[in-house]
């Protein structure tokens, strides 16, 4: 990505902000007495915790805080516009064209009743005035401005005919074609692949250095706003409490709540054999029970009695401030700020090469089969079939972790059902504990059914909403291990323990809890069998960076104590490397590579991996690398490619070869990887660069 140089004029000015919500008879402040300034053509990135306020600051510079909602304090002007002084009528002037908002979902923005070209050529009518052959017109431009290869074919297309990154691409188009003055990005990369975000990421950055438009990019992913952002934000419980040039915040933050969520990243190159992640402690405090002082004092490993006392901001050399009575402290490195490393680190071995696999997938194939027409239903002519996994050997040892990384529309989460019996084998076999298993999970018999249990990427729908956290634990203490109701509730209590989560959440339903409680809850329900595989499907994609790290170190301590083995899902390399003793790497059903953890980064890898890694937002700010933008989108596995499955969008294609003939697996001597490519290893290891990142920080422990 290369460098902006913003400009002097602000396009956006917050100032003293307090947001408040009612609830009953008094007000709880969701935003406390923030201030912030966006300039032409900068990208400031807001990051915290969920429930630090991001999202009602957004909806208070869009003044679009619904009835509930009220600015207390403060004001926001936009150029010289005054935003909260201006009448409904006069907002709506303002929205879409002048501020504009690119949504995490786009599906929830998109009205699915509407052709994609429909919906932005009323945009353009709308807030731009043009006819609709102008619009038209403008509707293909900015589609191929955003990358869409066949823009002719997608502006007739419904939402759900195209993939996410294509709805997300869509999105930005329609927020920059009215030339806005200020674009907020809420999440838009939060649901994506690597590839995918790494595609929208530089898209963002050349369009915005095109329209001289000022940005709030609101997000959890710090990879992102390393790459990306000019300036950052860190609010943590409705309050800004650190405010840094990029460069600056990362080599050294002046506040501990922000140094605790840079510790609580994994960073490549680093295992959970040779680091630990070292997650902030306790919760962010809920609306109205903020502590005095320091907000962030309870949970900080420097408090000192002054922190009692309310910090002022800070203001330091350079344009930065800290809400953070120690700053000096921790820029001249006389106290350590970083959360500390838990007392029962230990290394975690890895399961043994030599003794049978706990689980085996021999040549598995699954298939789903393709809607048929009224016409092929009445002339009788067979469902096709389309072959989502495609002869998948995979082998999960004991007291190990597999580690399962590809884009979506790979066929992770299809293996993942295929074990559980919740799709059928089309071909090929699986056995677990070396015997095979029937297909089916309603023939599958008791034991197994304990001894397999799977968490599933949103535990909102796998947890029944009406049903308590004690009664969905105990279901399974019952049916599973046939204890009685008294031996159940006890063993709730346990479990309960094991996931760090107190008795008292026992009576309490899911909707009740946050996202990280309900997944502690949900591995819970799923460790309460002790089960020899626990099969993990995307269990982190969607939390916080400190909520991550508290679930990546329970799921390593729960693993330590019950020596079971895991199947770990995910489109993340980074989490995958670090939490896993093996990586299998999956394109379009079909696995690419298969390396030990430690061996990942060391050249040869297969171009498939090597596109994942390069795609990978690295912290080390601004960091210049070459990053491999593969081309175009995953291919529909009803139409797979012949010869190699990734030769379409492969960097390293060699020609006719790749397309016609498929390749054979070849083995590394010095580590043992297994790379499926055409490409000699010596030439590919030749033209490959190690990716592994050193960990710039600075431990005083």
């Amino acid at each position: 990505m290369t460098e902006r140089e913003f400009s002097a004029k602000s396009i956006l000015d917050i100032s003293d902000l307090t947001v408040a919500y009612r609830y009953g008879d008094e007000w709880l402040e969701a935003v406390r007495d923030v201030s912030l300034s966006i300039h032409q053509n900068e990208i400031y990135g807001l990051v915290g915790e969920s429930g630090s306020g991001k999202t009602t600051l957004v909806l208070a510079v869009m003044n679009y805080l619904g009835k509930g909602g009220s600015i207390r304090l403060g004001k926001i002007k936009l150029g010289e516009i005054d935003l909260l002084s201006l009448p409904v009528s006069q907002l709506r002037e303002v929205w879409g064209k002048k501020i504009t908002f690119v949504p995490q979902n786009p599906q929830s923005a998109l009205n699915p009743s509407l052709q994609i070209g429909n919906q932005m050529i009323e945009i353009l009518q709308h807030q731009l005035d043009l006819s609709r052959k102008e619009a038209e017109a403008q509707t293909l431009e900015w589609l191929e401005r955003v990358k869409i290869a066949d823009p002719d074919r997608v502006v007739t297309c419904f939402p759900h005919q195209i993939s996410g990154g294509m709805q997300q691409r869509i999105m930005i188009a329609m927020a920059l074609c009215t030339s806005p003055e200020l674009i907020i990005l809420d999440e838009p990369t939060t649901n994506l692949d690597v590839t995918t975000q790494a595609m929208i990421l530089n898209l963002v950055s050349d369009l915005i250095q095109e329209q001289q438009a000022g940005v709030l990019y609101v997000t959890h992913n710090l990879g992102v706003v390393a790459q990306l952002c000019d300036r950052v934000g860190v609010m943590y419980a409705s309050e800004l409490v650190e405010e840094s040039g990029t460069q600056d915040l990362f080599n050294n933050p002046l506040h501990p709540y922000t140094l605790g969520l840079l510790d609580s990243l994994p960073r490549l190159g680093n295992t959970k054999n040779n680091s630990k992640l070292q997650a902030i402690t306790g919760q962010i405090p809920p609306l109205g029970k903020s502590p005095t002082g320091c907000i962030f004092r309870t949970r900080c490993p420097i408090a000192i009695e002054s922190c009692c006392d309310k910090p002022p901001r800070y203001h330091i050399e350079g344009g930065r401030y800290s809400r953070c009575h120690r700053w000096q402290e921790i820029l001249s490195g006389d106290v350590n700020a970083h959360q500390g490393m838990p007392a029962d680190y230990r290394d975690h071995p890895a399961g043994q090469d030599d003794i049978p696999p706990i689980l085996k997938l021999n040549q598995l194939e699954i298939s789903f089969p393709m809607p048929r027409s009224f016409g092929e239903i009445f002339q009788g002519k067979p469902a096709q079939e389309i072959r989502v996994v495609n002869k998948v050997d995979l082998k999960i040892p004991a007291s190990s972790t597999v580690g399962l990384v590809g884009e979506s529309g790979s066929g992770k989460t299809t293996i993942a059902r295929g074990i559980m019996g919740l799709e059928k084998k089309k071909n090929g076999w699986i056995e677990f504990l070396q015997n095979p298993l029937p297909d089916k999970l309603s023939q599958r018999d008791l034991r197994t059914l304990q001894l397999m249990r799977i968490v599933f990427q949103n535990p909102q729908q796998a947890l029944n909403p009406y049903l308590t956290v004690g009664e969905s634990l105990r279901k399974p203490l019952v049916n599973l291990l046939g204890l009685s109701k008294s031996e159940a509730d006890t063993r709730v209590i346990q479990l309960l323990e094991a996931v760090k989560l107190s008795w008292s959440y026992a009576g309490r339903l899911p909707n009740q809890l946050s996202g990280g409680e309900i997944q502690r809850v949900a591995i819970a329900r799923a460790i309460a069998s002790n089960p020899e595989l626990l099969v993990l499907d995307e269990p982190i994609s969607s939390l916080d960076v400190s909520v991550q790290a508290s679930i990546l170190n329970l799921v390593q301590e729960l693993q330590e104590e019950h020596h079971n083995s895991l199947l770990f899902i995910s489109h993340d390399l980074t989490i995958v490397s670090y939490i896993a003793d093996r990586i299998a790497v999956i394109y379009l059903g079909t696995l690419m590579e298969i390396v030990r953890s430690s061996d990942l980064f060391h050249p040869p890898y297969h171009p498939y991996t090597e596109s994942l890694l390069s795609a990978i937002p690295k912290i080390e700010t601004r960091r210049r690398r070459i990053a491999i933008n593969l081309s175009g989108e995953i291919p529909s596995p009803a139409n797979l490619p012949s010869g190699c499955p990734f030769h379409t969008r492969c960097p390293r294609y060699l020609g006719e070869i790749c397309r016609d003939k498929k390749p054979p697996w070849q083995v590394d001597r010095n580590t043992g990887k297994r790379i499926f490519c055409h490409i000699p290893l010596d030439k590919l290891a030749n033209n490959q660069t190690i990716m592994v990142t050193s960990d710039p920080r600075k431990r005083k422990l």
